[in-house]
């Protein structure tokens, strides 16, 4: 009888046991789910968010063939080029210069990008976030899109001193993008500006290539950037660093 109450009472006391700890866990966890992530660490989640995308856009787009074999970003002539396209005939070996202008333009661009860690770092560290957490827990791309409306001038302005630079290198055969565009846009404009071509309707064709390249440079520094944000709201392995982890981490609790 005393050996049956002892057993009895060693049942009892291993079953409380499992309560206190099962107890222990819902109370551990349920401080570890309403423990609060400020909004400092919120403006810091998103800033290296920005500054992890800003890096794997460089690391895809600042390598030969970045820009040239993206077909959603390799940069063509501008618009305002269609009418040396259109009659290219007029221009001795028209077609071999644009082709190395479209070629040279994207070296250019492949090279400035190299430039524009620094930049964007810069400026995503001067960023002032208005709300954090409506941006942390809005569109795929918000805070992409938020870089881009509160720093889009600043960025250009430091960026197109690098895309200069770039388009004055000898990147492609010995000959500068700036020369090889000059060479094709002096023999379609010698041609425009005979009598013949006044007759025909010709238009001189005059393009600020810098500003041009600058801009579609950084458009794709942009959609790059937002791509990786996308990752790093949606899967967890994209979240190389533990503030990401951590602010990122709310998003899966949606």
């Amino acid at each position: 009888m005393r050996n049956y109450l002892y057993i009895i009472a060693v049942l009892l006391s291993l079953s409380s046991c499992a309560e206190l700890l099962q107890v222990a866990n819902q109370v551990a966890s349920t401080a570890n789910s309403t423990q609060k992530i400020t909004n400092t660490e919120n403006i810091s989640g998103l800033k290296s968010a920005l500054n992890v995308g800003i890096g794997e856009a460089v690391n895809n787009l600042g390598v030969e063939n970045g820009f040239l074999q993206n077909e959603a970003l390799k940069i063509l002539l501008p618009k305002e080029a269609q009418p040396i396209i259109d009659n290219i005939k007029l221009v001795p070996g028209g077609q071999n210069l644009v082709d190395k202008a479209i070629l040279s333009i994207n070296r250019s661009a492949e090279d400035a990008v190299k430039e524009a860690i620094p930049i964007f770092a810069s400026a995503i560290s001067g960023m002032s976030f208005n709300d954090a957490m409506g941006i942390l827990f809005g569109e795929e791309n918000a805070a992409t899109e938020y870089l881009r409306q509160s720093t889009y001038t600043k960025l250009q302005s430091a960026f197109a001193p690098k895309v200069q630079n770039s388009l004055n290198k000898e990147l492609v055969a010995g000959v500068s993008t700036n020369d090889t565009w000059n060479l094709l846009s002096s023999g379609y404009n010698s041609a425009a500006g005979s009598t013949l071509g006044k007759i025909a309707g010709l238009k001189i064709v005059n393009i600020d290539l810098e500003n041009y390249v600058t801009g579609k440079a950084l458009d794709a520094l942009f959609i790059k950037v937002a791509e990786e944000e996308k990752d790093i709201r949606i899967n967890p392995a994209a979240r190389v660093n533990e503030i990401l982890k951590k602010v990122f981490g709310q998003l899966d609790k949606k």
